[in-house]
């Protein structure tokens, strides 16, 4: 059993928003990512999935997309993109996926889970820039303090599982080129986080990618920059 990430499906089956319009990679990518999925994901492995999952604008604009990430194989948990707007409450998301009938999807937020040798924490995270706006200052003081409940829920599991690793799972890279989201980075120091997911970032300059933040090993795991196949965790 096994443990994937990939971010930023962009499922548009309720909606009209061809990704293609982005650029040739994305041409049929529903379709490249349904094989993909199934080629590599068994039925016992997880996949987590951090963000950007839907352009439905409310839950049930996301219906179709849900109800597509249920049919793949695996169990998904996913989290809050910048385009998730269709994204709720937990209770709401919960009652939504279970009138569905998408038992195989779990909601990442406030929270943590296991997941074979890992225990998978996180958050959407925020812009990285040198100066935010007082708009930005209250976002990312929520998110960062969201990341670091995520990853206290985490080290809870971690009494119960000391062996397995906490990864952190963002939306938002933590760094990108010259400039940090400094108060993400700050609690990833804080709880010595060694693995980072990330995606948001489409055509990605390879230059500017931070491998190394924080003490912690960076990853882009945009669906794009993965040529839309799921990446396994080792």
């Amino acid at each position: 059993m096994s443990v994937f990430t990939i971010a930023d499906l962009h499922l548009s089956h309720s909606t009209d928003k061809p990704m293609d319009v982005f650029g040739a990679r994305w041409e049929n990518h529903t379709q490249r990512l349904l094989q993909n999925w199934q080629s590599v994901v068994k039925p016992t492995d997880t996949v987590i999935i951090p963000g950007d999952i839907s352009w439905g604008m409310r839950t049930e604009d996301a219906l179709a997309d849900l109800s597509f990430i249920q049919s793949l194989n695996g169990r998904k948990i996913i989290a809050k993109g910048n385009h998730d707007f269709w994204w709720q409450t937990m209770k709401k998301l919960y009652e939504f996926r279970d009138s569905i009938g998408a038992y195989s999807i779990d909601f990442l937020y406030n929270n943590a889970y296991v997941a074979e040798d890992y225990i998978i924490c996180g958050t959407r995270g925020w812009f990285p820039e040198s100066n935010y706006s007082e708009f930005d200052e209250k976002i990312v003081n929520r998110e960062s303090e969201r990341l670091r409940t995520s990853i206290l829920a985490g080290k809870k599991l971690q009494e119960q599982f000391p062996n397995k690793e906490l990864l952190v799972f963002l939306h938002y890279p933590p760094a990108y080129g010259d400039v940090r989201c400094l108060r993400i980075c700050d609690v990833l120091h804080e709880y010595q986080i060694k693995r980072v997911f990330y995606g948001h970032l489409h055509g990605a300059q390879k230059s500017r990618l931070v491998h190394q933040i924080a003490g912690a090993t960076a990853t882009l795991v945009a669906a794009d920059y993965l040529d839309f196949m799921p990446l396994v965790i080792e």
